[in-house]
């Protein structure tokens, strides 16, 4: 591979097999205010610079990103060599060697998942929305879809068969998204987590006016180790991981979308070595 020295490639102990990395705002041809790597088509970009900054991924990772519709849903879709770009999903697996699951974000949190067998790759796209999941699924959002379908799924080749061990050979990574100082929400997001899950109010500091500031990765670390996932890496709430709070390296949906009439997409892509 030949990445960007400026792109996050995250802190695991994943098999040697299996790659990752999340891209910043470096290494692209696109114009202000997308400048200069975005990764998104459907932002108001010109085309033709996202082309070729979609090629420039593909070349550094030696594997082709597959890009979803992402829809702030739940639906997850097992990827091949065959699997066209624009499939509606929110969440994506792997096991064929040069497909990498990745996803775009520009303030939602991109989750990274592979097992220490390093059979098998997933990726998921961690809104708010698509995190908490509809009150009509119970409250079981974007993560316990894509993990159940990664321990489940026949593709998915692990040693040992046992649920309990399957989950126990998970590994998690959390890319940078929107900081627990910058993300103002209303009354119905912390309804929507504390429905299902009382203690989720911890993630949620009261503000005036009725609205909350919410920590998107200490709820997404919530509803992992609900699933009995402890090991999971990366971002941590902290300041470096928030892509409001760093112009210069992140793209942001809230902090530019308004103001500068348009926001890039990062990408976090994980994948096997052909």
């Amino acid at each position: 591979m030949a990445l960007h020295p400026d792109w996050i490639v995250p802190d695991w102990p994943a098999p040697p097999a299996v790659r990752a990395v999340c891209t910043t705002r470096a290494g692209g041809v696109s114009n202000p205010p997308f400048d200069s790597l975005n990764l998104g088509d459907h932002v108001g970009d010109d085309p033709a610079a996202v082309a070729a900054n979609r090629q420039t991924l593909r070349n550094a990772l030696g594997a082709r990103p597959v890009f979803l519709q992402q829809v702030h849903g739940v639906e997850v879709i097992t990827l091949d060599a065959a699997t066209p770009d624009g499939a509606v999903a929110d969440a994506c697996l792997s096991a064929t060697p040069g497909v990498a699951c990745t996803m775009m974000v520009a303030d939602c949190l991109p989750v990274l998942v592979t097992n220490t067998e390093g059979s098998a790759v997933a990726a998921a796209h961690a809104g708010w929305r698509g995190l908490a999941g509809k009150s009509e699924g119970g409250g079981q959002g974007v993560l316990e879809a894509v993990l159940m379908s990664f321990w489940h799924h026949s593709s998915v080749k692990w040693s040992d068969t046992a649920i309990e061990n399957k989950v126990k050979k998970t590994l998690v990574w959390l890319g940078p998204c929107i900081g627990p100082a910058a993300f103002e929400v209303g009354a119905e997001v912390r309804e929507a987590f504390c429905a299902f899950d009382p203690k989720a109010d911890d993630c949620f500091a009261p503000q005036a006016g009725g609205k909350y500031l919410a920590n998107l990765p200490a709820l997404a670390r919530r509803r992992l180790a609900a699933l009995g996932v402890t090991t999971v890496y990366g971002n941590d709430g902290s300041q470096p991981w928030c892509t409001v709070s760093d112009p210069a390296r992140f793209h942001s949906h809230r902090r530019d979308s308004v103001a500068k009439g348009g926001s890039g997409r990062l990408a976090a892509s994980v994948w096997l070595a052909a």
